[in-house]
This record gives structure tokens, sequence and C-alpha cells, in this order.
């Protein structure tokens, strides 16, 4: 019979966490910065550590020793967290384990908040980061865009056009439901790791495509969504991260600015 893997002790709330992501661009790894930067989180980031580059690497490589290889699994790509014994991937999930350990997930008596909240993550990063990627990689990850100009432009024409608004549009509903309560946030009345997520997409969006969303902000159907934006912006703790130098420029990570495809929509 195979054996039992043995439990992992709890980990201690004054531990740190490490963020494993590229160093020199946002990235999703951005998302994972944002929650700890809101919690106060004692972290570090591969991002600003030396051999940053060959830890991340390690990783996806399968070299990197694992913490605990009884329990842990080997991860496919970053961002990784590691915190304490636990070694896991995947954005949402680490957005969700930060969370819920620091109260970002909504109200503790809320039982079925969490899953909402999480909802809430997985459709902004499904609509607003996954498909602004394929935006300008519509073909395949492992060509040049370069290679894909012709069939980018068509992709983001259909963005700007039909998805954007889609997804802005839902947010706005959100909004405007009684579950989101009072004040500028999702769920519940409190700032959960949704707005921030949802925050960091926006941010990105308007990078890449600046036309479209001016269009849509002149438009004011979606007023809602983008005061959300402005008071995630100007959480002091945000407001010092965003100011700083951790705060890494967009590049050529998910969020891409070409001209050619700056469209209004």
């Amino acid at each position: 019979m195979a054996e039992t893997a043995p439990k992992r002790q709890k980990t201690s709330k004054s531990t740190p966490y490490h963020l494993v992501y590229w160093p020199g661009l946002p990235g999703r790894g951005e998302h994972v910065r944002l929650v700890l930067e809101e919690a106060g989180a004692e972290y570090t980031d591969t991002a600003h550590t030396e051999g940053g580059m060959g830890e991340v690497l390690s990783y996806i490589q399968g070299k990197q020793p694992p913490v605990d290889d009884v329990a842990n699994l080997p991860v496919c790509a970053p961002p990784i967290l590691r915190h304490g014994e636990l070694v896991i991937n995947q954005t949402p999930n680490i957005v969700l384990y930060i969370g819920k350990r620091e109260g970002l997930v909504g109200d503790a008596e809320d039982e079925d908040g969490m899953w909402r909240v999480n909802a809430l993550v997985l459709t902004a990063l499904d609509g607003l980061s996954n498909e602004v990627h394929d935006c300008h990689h519509p073909i395949a990850t492992g060509l040049y865009y370069e290679d894909q100009k012709e069939e980018s432009l068509r992709r983001s024409a259909d963005y700007v056009k039909n998805r954007l608004p889609k997804f802005l549009g839902y947010f706005q509903r959100v909004l405007e439901a009684k579950a989101s309560g009072d004040g500028p946030w999702l769920y519940g009345g409190n700032l959960t790791v949704a707005d921030l997520v949802l925050f960091q997409c926006l941010d990105g969006v308007k990078y890449m495509f600046p036309k479209a969303m001016a269009k849509l902000q002149r438009e004011g159907k979606h007023d809602r969504v983008f005061a959300l934006y402005d008071a995630v912006k100007e959480r002091p703790r945000i407001k010092a991260y965003l100011e700083s130098k951790r705060r890494q420029k967009y590049g050529m990570g998910i969020y891409r600015y070409y001209e050619e495809l700056d469209l209004e929509g």
C-alpha cells in the first residue's frame, strides 16, 4: 500500500511569502504582488533578488529541490508561491491562498463568500488577461508577434469591439448588484482580492488598448468599473507600491502596446 503523506504543519502567521516569477515584467505575478502589498505582508520576490531568473528556471525545469517532496507537486509555470513547506502555482490559486490568510476574501462569517470572490477573480483573468494575451499571440505562443500580425489585428479588432465591452459590462452589473454592498467594491462592501485582480487587469488593458478604454470610459456605461479602478489606485499601500521601483513597467509580457493594435473599437 502507498504511504499516506504526512500532514503539513500549519505555517506561522509571521512566515514570509516567497514569490517566484520572471524578472523584468509585471505579468501574472503582479496580481500576487498587489495582494501582498495591500495586506502589508512580508515577502521576497525573484523579480528583485540576485539569481531570480535561475530560480524560476530551476522550478519549471524540475531542478528545484522541493521543500517537501512527499506532499508538494511539481509546478508547471510561474507564478509560484513558497510559504513555509507549501509550494503552489497558478495565479488564482495563489491569490485565494494569500487572500484567505490575510483577510481579503470577504467577511469571515460569510462561508460562501470566498467562492463568489474567487469566481470574480477567475472571470477577470479569463476575459481581461488571458483573452488580451491572445490578441497579440492568437496563433501560437511559440511564434513571435511579427509572425502573426495579420491574425493579431483581426483578433484585437474583435476583442475591443465585442469582448472588452462584454466583460466591463459584466463587472458593471456586479457592482450594481445588491451583493456588491455599499461603496466601490465588488462583493460584500469590502475590498477583496477580486478588486485587486480586476484593477491590475484594467490597468494592463489601459496600457495595451488606450483608445478603446478611453472611448468606453467616455461613454459612461461602465462608470462603477472605472470608479473601482480609481479607488484601488488610491489605497495607501497600493499607491505607495505603484510609485515605487518595485512596480515593474509593462513591456513584452501579457500586456503589450503595438500602435497598429491600438484600436478604438
